[in-house]
């Protein structure tokens, strides 16, 4: 009979934690059984989360400190979904077709539906991001070569 392993697959954080060397991700997330384990660029942090048996109750409130970095989350502008190009992928932006050469579109570029935007590298594949409507480019989100997430803003077209 299998016997159930106790504690951290340190080995498993580590292969995720080159993964996201080697691929240029911010994140990394995976389940498995009831075991889930994210690791993450962005602050150097580690979750770890399995499910509890019971609920634990704490004899203090939650430290104060805590509410206060989430009260202090600066708020993104609000920005019409209509409007903004989001990410299909996760992978690297690329404002231009080559290093050096033009970008794709700059700030108040008039754009046609189906013009590419922007390529982003994923899996060592360029996928040009075109345009999904005409209109004019009133905000860049992203830096050339800059790490993007799946459903991240990247370009405003008004």
């Amino acid at each position: 009979m299998a016997e159930k392993k106790n504690g951290i697959d340190q080995a498993l954080i580590r292969d995720l934690a080159n993964i996201l060397n080697d691929t240029d991700l911010t994140e990394i997330e995976v389940e498995q059984d009831d075991l889930r384990i994210r690791v993450s660029r962005a602050g150097n942090t580690q979750y770890i989360q399995a499910p509890m048996a019971a609920p634990a109750f704490a004899a203090a409130p939650a430290p104060v400190a805590a509410a206060a970095q989430v009260a202090a989350a600066p708020a993104a502008p609000a920005r019409n979904p209509a409007n903004t190009v989001s990410a299909p992928m996760v992978g690297t932006a690329y404002m231009a077709p080559a290093p050096g050469a033009r970008a794709f579109i700059e700030l108040g570029t008039t754009v046609k539906e189906g013009q590419t935007l922007l390529i982003i590298e994923a899996m060592k594949t360029m996928n040009q991001i075109p345009s999904p409507k005409s209109g004019k480019v009133t905000e860049i989100l992203v830096e050339d070569g800059s790490p993007v997430e799946y459903g991240q803003a990247l370009v405003v077209i008004e």
